[in-house]
C-alpha cells in the first residue's frame, strides 16, 4: 500500500517542529551554474573575528518543514576560512557555493577587484565575483582551497548557498522534526526498515535526480533542497492538460540573479516517489532557464522543491549509494 502525505494541508504545529513566524513573499530559486572566468584576480587583507551566527526563537536553527503557511528550508552551518559558522542554504540543485555581499565584508572577503564570472540561475544570468578562500568546512569535509560566488540576494534570511558539488561520496542526512542536518562521509549503509528508497542518477556528477510519476506521467524528478516551490516544464503541462482539464492562475519566480519568470500555477494529481505518495501539490510550469541548460524541455520534468521535500519526516541522499532515503511522519 502506498504511503499517503497531503503536501498542501499538514497543519501540525507541535513544538517539535519549532517552526518560526515568518514567511517567504516569494520563490526564491538558488541553483547556481558557473560558466566562465572573465576578469581579474583577488587581492588579501587580514581577516576578522565572525560572530557565530544567532537565530532568534522559534525560527529552526537548521531545517523547517512544509506547513500550511511557511515552506521548508535547510540551513548548513558552513565554516570559511575557520570562522563561523555561516547560516547557508543547502542547495542540491547548485553547482557552485556562494555568499552574500553581506557575509562576504563580515569575513573581511575582498571582492571589488575580484574576477568576475557569468553566474547561471534558475532565471537567468548575471556577472558576480568570485572569491578564493583558504577552506570551506561542512561537518567532516574541508575543501581547500576553494571559491565562492558572491551574490545579493539573502535567500529568505540565509547568508548563502552551500552547493552539493563536492559531496560525491557524502551523506546528507535532515531530520525535519529534530530540526537536524548532518553532513557525513558515506559509509555505504543501506536505509533502515521504514524507509523509502529510490536511486538517483547525477546530471553532471552532482544534481541528483530520481524517477518519478505525477498522477500516471512519469516524469524525470531533479532533487532542489534550494527551491522553494516545485516547477515543471511545459512538456509536463502539455501532457496533463492531454489527460485531464487543468485550473490554472498566474504566479512568478524569482531567480538568484534578480530575473523574474512567470508562468501558471495548478494543483496536479498526486506526485509519486517510489511508495511515497504526495497530494494536494502543486506546480509552478515555466519554461525556466535551467531546464534548457539542463536539456530538459524535451521529455517531462521538474524541479522538486521543498513544498514537496518538507513534508516529510526524514531525507537521506546518499551520494555514494546513489540513493535517495525517506520516511514519512509516523
Amino acid at each position: 500500500m502506498r504511503q499517503v502525505v497531503a503536501a498542501a494541508l499538514r497543519t501540525d504545529r507541535r513544538d517539535a517542529f519549532r517552526v518560526g513566524a515568518a514567511t517567504y513573499a516569494t520563490h526564491m530559486i538558488c541553483a547556481l551554474v558557473l560558466s566562465a572566468t572573465l576578469l581579474g584576480a583577488a587581492g588579501s587583507t587580514p581577516a576578522q573575528p565572525i560572530e557565530e551566527v544567532i537565530v532568534t526563537a522559534p525560527e529552526p536553527r537548521y531545517v523547517a518543514p512544509t506547513l500550511r503557511d511557511r515552506i521548508g528550508r535547510v540551513w548548513a552551518p558552513v565554516y570559511v576560512n575557520g570562522k563561523g559558522p555561516l547560516r547557508l542554504v543547502l542547495d542540491t540543485g547548485a553547482t557552485r557555493s556562494a555568499v552574500t555581499a553581506e557575509a562576504a565584508a563580515r569575513l573581511d572577503l575582498p571582492t571589488a577587484d575580484a574576477p568576475k564570472v557569468l553566474l547561471r540561475g534558475m532565471t537567468g544570468e548575471a556577472m558576480v565575483p568570485l572569491i578564493d578562500v583558504e577552506s570551506i568546512e561542512i561537518g567532516d569535509l574541508t575543501v581547500e582551497p576553494s571559491k565562492l560566488l558572491v551574490v545579493q540576494d539573502a535567500f529568505g534570511g540565509a547568508e548563502g548557498v552551500l552547493a552539493a558539488r563536492g559531496l560525491k561520496d557524502r551523506r546528507i542526512l535532515i531530520e525535519f522534526r529534530k530540526d537536524h542536518i548532518e553532513i557525513v562521509r558515506s559509509k555505504n549503509q543501506r536505509a533502515p526498515t521504514g524507509f523509502t528508497t529510490l536511486p538517483i542518477r547525477l546530471i553532471r556528477g552532482h544534481v541528483p535526480t530520481v524517477r518519478a510519476v505525477v498522477g500516471n506521467i512519469e516524469v524525470k524528478a531533479i532533487i532542489d533542497t534550494g527551491a522553494q516551490q516545485t516547477t515543471g516544464n511545459l512538456a509536463l503541462r502539455e501532457a496533463l492538460i492531454a489527460r485531464r482539464r487543468v485550473e490554472e492562475k498566474q504566479d512568478k519566480l524569482i531567480g538568484v540573479t534578480g530575473d523574474i519568470q512567470e508562468g501558471p500555477t495548478s494543483r496536479v494529481p498526486p506526485i509519486y516517489l517510489g511508495n511515497v505518495r504526495v497530494s494536494n501539490a502543486h506546480i509552478t510550469f515555466i519554461d525556466l532557464y535551467i531546464f534548457k541548460h539542463w536539456r530538459l524541455t524535451h521529455e517531462p520534468a521538474i524541479m522538486l522543491g521543498m513544498d514537496v521535500l518538507g513534508v516529510l519526516d526524514t531525507l537521506v541522499l546518499d551520494y555514494r549509494r546513489r540513493e535517495m532515503q525517506v520516511r514519512l511522519v509516523n
